[in-house]
């Protein structure tokens, strides 16, 4: 139960944060890198480690996150 509050609330924040993001890059960044420790958290807690898994998962998240932002922002993509 707690993970699931865990994985809402740092999706909840990187919605309200993408807001103030002015590049494509930045928000992609910031939502796959939420995306990515919240599903590194659940991941990481069925083998014990948590914080491990939330810290690659969200460092894969927000790298992938900003190549795909990048790559709609280049292609002058839907905002």
């Amino acid at each position: 139960m707690r993970i699931k509050f865990l994985v809402v609330a740092i999706t909840l924040a990187a919605l309200v944060v993408t807001a103030g993001c002015a590049t494509r890059t930045e928000n992609g960044a910031l939502i796959g890198g939420a995306l990515g420790a919240g599903t590194g958290a659940i991941i990481g807690s069925q083998s014990g480690h948590t914080g491990e898994g939330a810290l690659i998962g969200g460092a894969a998240g927000a790298v992938g996150g900003a190549i795909i932002g990048n790559q709609t922002e280049q292609r002058g993509g839907p905002r």
